[in-house]
Formats: C-alpha cells, structure tokens, sequence
C-alpha cells in the first residue's frame, strides 16, 4: 500500500512540474534559471494546508510559497521531524500563492515589518532583489547548515548567500549533464562514452549529421544553460571584477563562438520551444528530431512524463569540457528555489533549523529523488544503491543507464554561476535568453556585434 501510495504522488507531483527549471512558458522572466519547482502556481491566494494539530505542545510556523505541491512535502517532512523532535514540535500552516502575488507581497511585508511568514520560498531569479537591498530581511541560516555541510553542495548555497551569510535552503543540484538517445547514436555508429570534450561533441554531432541527416544537438535561444556551463568551464562569467555586467568578455566571446561553429556544420540547430524544457521541444525529442541535449539533472522528470517514447533509450552522461585536464568546474549546477527563513519572525532559529532538516538531510533526499526525481543536494544517498538504483523506481526504469552514475563522477566538480546573487542578474540572463542568443542563432548577427548590443542595453540599468 505504501508503494502505491508513493507511486500516485510521485506521479501527481512530477506532473505539476511542467514550467519547473526554467521552461520558457514559466511566468518568470528569468527563463534560464528559473527553479525545478515553479509550477503549480494558483491564482488563489488563500488555497493551502494546515498540519494536523501535534499531540503535546508545538510551535505554530506560516509558510509561504508558489509551488503548490511543495505544501505537502512540507507537511510530510515535518511529521517526519516531529517524530524525531518531540520537544520542539511545530504546526505547519502553508499558503499557496501566485507567483508574482507572493514575491510582490513578501516585499511590501519586509519594507514595512508587518505581514511576513516565518517561511517562504523564493525563486531563485528574485532571491538577488532580497538579498541585495539595503536591510536584508533574511535570516542568516548558516549555523543551521552546520550539521549537514560535510555532506551537501556547499556551491548550491552560493546563490542564496551575501558576505558569508547563507540565507536560503536550496531544493536540489541540478547537476548539468548530458542526455544522449542511445538508440540514435548506435544506429548511426555513435558512441556517446567516447565523447569527453566540446570538440568531440561537435565531431560526434557532424558524424552523426552526415549518417543520419537530422540534428545532433540544440542550440538554444531562449534559455542558456548550455552556455552557462561553458562559460563557468572557462572560468569566465557575465560580471566584471566591479561586480558590473560584462557581457564582451573573452571567454563568453569564444563560447558563442565555438557554437556558431557547431552550427555552421548543419548538425546543430535553435530547436522547436528554444531551449529543450519547452512543450515544442518534449515533442520534437519525442519523435527523434535530436540524439542530445544538456540540461539540468531535473529533466529526468520531463522525459518520464512528456518523452514517454524515448523509455529504455536514453542514457545519463557527464557533460564535455573544454579539455580533461582543466581544473575549473566540471559541471554546474541549474534552477533553484531558495526557502528562506524571516528574520523578523519571533521562530526564527527554530524555523531554520526545521528547514534545513526539511530540506538539507538525508532523510529529505530520499523523497527529493524518488518522488520528485531530483539530485539532492545532501550527497550522502548518492552512493546508497539501494536507493539510486531501486528498481521500483520510475527514473531507474526509464533510463538506459543509472542516473546517478553521471553525478558521482563530476561530483568533487560540480561549480556555480555566483553571478546569479548578483543585483544585475535578472536583467543580463533576461537579455541574453530574449535578445542576444535569438539575435545570434536565427538572425546571423556576429557575436561580438550581439555581445556589444547587449552590454550596452545592460549597462542602462547600472545607476
């Protein structure tokens, strides 16, 4: 009966996730980065759950989010730590809001110092508004991350954080890697083990092109994790050392130029939905239009339920780097929502504590995986096979290989686009997944002409 309990929730929760991470229909216009976790989102702000009453004597902690389904994991793993707490018990009463609604309304309740929850999360393109202001009305959660922090991605916590302060709990990794279609790949005589760097990838894609005349890989032109994780393999990034946007920089100059040349062979094309998290582009995998794409390790969820044909043809691979001997991050980590903590709230230290519980231990990770199909960012069930490669499991099943197996192996690698704590954030990822990309891969323009544009529409927001 568990089982099968687990398996309809898993499925209703998986199916909620449509515009999670990032997908260009979500309703943030941060559309590369945007969490697992963004969909769901009700148009009423009143919907939501309250724990039932704990027997003996408990605290009562509001919640606030925008994630619909986030309510009833709160409300599990909290039973869960009650049970394990019984002296420091809390009642959980979740609102459900719209997601501009909320974020709009948690504002206003900071400035103001009335109206805010204990807790609330806050996605990860408007976490930089929060913690970049002239208070920060966040509690610092770095004491509560003690216990964990041998065993989670600190450089997940990066993106939450100001001088030293950690101010919200991530969901998940979303380790980058590569999703390759077997299948495809064998019949064109491909094998994906042997593609390790970007030239080998763009080898694989011509070979795979002049075999089979259809596209190897997608270029995208309204999202840019593809080039987020190039840039970070450089050890470049979108800010200068002022901390100002620096769109003309020599390391994204050459990532977009290494793509151009991918698309210059005809194996590498924009794709249908402009980035692979879209409806057009679960589609077009669907029918077999691609053999590839690299996204965040949360895509798991939109090939078990929206590529159901590709079942038992789709492996996990590590990402390709510029070279196997460079030292900077292998991989980097996509999406995120942050779950925060009010400072002003009179519980604050023990809502923080319950939520990096919630969030950050290891008996959170099992649900985070086989639930929602994510990498939790406490490592500790990484190598518990038993877990990673149950084979009740729904992402076991579907994929050719074991998921996991991909993550161990850049696990010691798995870097950050710190960018993304940055006041400019909103504004350069807007332009480059709504301006730049699309100016390059479907106009022609040059990069350095594309770059140079973008800069200088950037910089208009810099006071």
């Amino acid at each position: 009966m568990k089982k099968i309990l687990a398996l309809i929730l898993s499925m209703a929760m998986v199916l909620s996730l449509l515009t999670a991470c990032g997908s260009s229909s979500s309703t943030t216009s941060d559309s590369s980065t945007a969490t697992a976790d963004t969909s769901a989102e009700s148009d009423d702000s009143s919907d939501g759950f309250v724990m039932d009453e704990p027997e003996g004597e408990y605290t009562d902690l509001t919640v606030w989010t925008f994630i619909e389904l986030h309510q009833e994991f709160y409300i599990d793993m909290a039973e869960k730590w009650n049970e394990e707490n019984p002296d420091k018990q809390v009642r959980l009463t979740l609102m459900n809001m719209d997601y501009d609604a909320m974020h709009n309304k948690l504002s206003i309740a900071l400035e103001s110092g009335t109206g805010a929850p204990d807790v609330v999360d806050i996605e990860i393109g408007k976490f930089p508004s929060f913690i970049n202001s002239t208070t920060i009305g966040l509690y610092d959660l770095s004491e509560a991350i003690e216990p964990y922090l041998d065993e989670i991605v600190e450089t997940r916590l990066e993106i939450y954080s100001k001088d030293d302060s950690v101010y919200g709990y991530p969901t998940h990794v979303g380790t980058t890697v590569a999703f390759y279609n077997v299948e495809l790949l064998e019949e064109a005589g491909i094998d994906y083990e042997s593609i390790e760097t970007w030239d080998d990838w763009k080898e694989a894609g011509v070979a795979y092109y002049e075999a089979t005349g259809k596209q190897f890989s997608c270029l995208e032109t309204t999202a840019h994790w593809v080039v987020n994780l190039m840039l970070v393999q450089k050890g470049g990034s979108y800010l200068d050392e002022d901390g100002n946007p620096n769109l003309t920089s020599d390391e994204l100059t050459e990532v977009l130029n290494f793509l151009v040349e991918c698309q210059e062979t005809g194996a590498f094309s924009p794709m249908p939905g402009g980035q692979p998290d879209s409806d057009e582009a679960y589609a077009s995998f669907n029918q077999g239009d691609y053999a590839c794409q690299i996204m965040p390790f949360w895509q798991t969820s939109r090939f078990t339920n929206y590529m159901t044909d590709l079942s038992g043809k789709i492996a996990i691979a590590t990402v390709p780097r510029w070279s196997t001997s460079d030292t900077t991050a292998w991989t980097i980590g996509g999406g995120g929502t942050g779950t925060a903590v009010v400072a002003s709230s009179e519980n604050a230290e023990l809502a923080a504590e319950v939520f990096a519980y919630i969030k950050l231990s290891s008996e959170a990770s099992v649900d985070i995986w086989n639930v929602l199909g994510f990498d939790p960012v406490n490592t500790e069930i990484w190598t518990d096979t038993e877990i990673t490669e149950n084979p009740d499991n729904a992402f076991v099943q579907y994929f050719v290989n074991s998921p996991f197996d991909a993550l161990l192996e850049m696990s010691d690698s798995i870097g950050a686009l710190s960018d993304q704590n940055s006041a400019y954030w909103s504004d350069i990822t807007n332009e480059i997944s709504t301006v730049t990309l699309e100016e390059i891969f479907e106009n022609g323009t040059s990069v350095e002409d594309a770059l140079q544009s973008s800069q200088d529409t950037v910089m208009t927001y810099v006071s």
